[in-house]
């Protein structure tokens, strides 16, 4: 009796361990890279906007490499957006009052993705980006998107800053044939 009792126990232990399991299947990680310079003599405490070219979003090889396909797609949330100064080689973000980026597809409004509204003296040369938690299928389903980027300085820029953005997100989908 004992032995049947903890056998009907374990099974609905093991079957949701399974669900979990096969739900791993269905997640995955889409990495996007892009660059933006800010010109030398941008204004003090203005805010700036720079456009990035549209981004090509490979968005179907990347479903298809996971077994799934734009009408599967159930959620993309952007969960990380971090910025890297690449020139000058000696300047760091401390030439930021704020930023913030948006995102934008054809035929979708614009949509504020990241920001950070008070960048530190001291970040250095990295500088990490609070995120939305709106779901962005629609955006990163398209062929390709756009980034807009604002920022308001606090020190005169005597050269171009490049950064590099490098932006991941997190995709839930079905299988296919699941």
């Amino acid at each position: 009796m004992r032995k049947g009792f903890l056998a009907l126990a374990i099974i609905p232990l093991l079957a949701l361990s399974g669900c979990v399991d096969l739900a791993q299947y269905t997640q995955f990680n889409m990495d996007y890279q892009s660059r933006v310079v800010i010109p030398s003599s941008s204004g003090l405490n203005l805010p700036f906007n720079v456009f990035t070219p549209d981004v090509e979003s490979n968005a179907e090889a990347t479903f298809q490499v996971n077994d799934t396909r734009k009408d599967l797609i159930e959620e993309i949330q952007l969960t990380e957006l971090g910025l890297t100064l690449t020139t000058p080689s000696n300047s760091d973000f401390s030439f930021l009052k704020s930023i913030e980026i948006f995102l934008e597809a054809e035929g979708l409004s614009e949509i504020r993705v990241a920001w950070n509204t008070e960048v530190p003296e001291n970040v250095g040369s990295t500088l990490d980006l609070e995120t939305t938690t709106v779901d962005l299928k629609e955006y990163i389903k398209k062929d390709s998107f756009s980034l807009r980027v604002n920022t308001v300085t606090d020190e005169a820029l005597l050269s171009d800053h490049e950064i590099d953005i490098d932006a991941l997100f997190y995709v839930d989908a079905e299988i296919l044939g699941q």
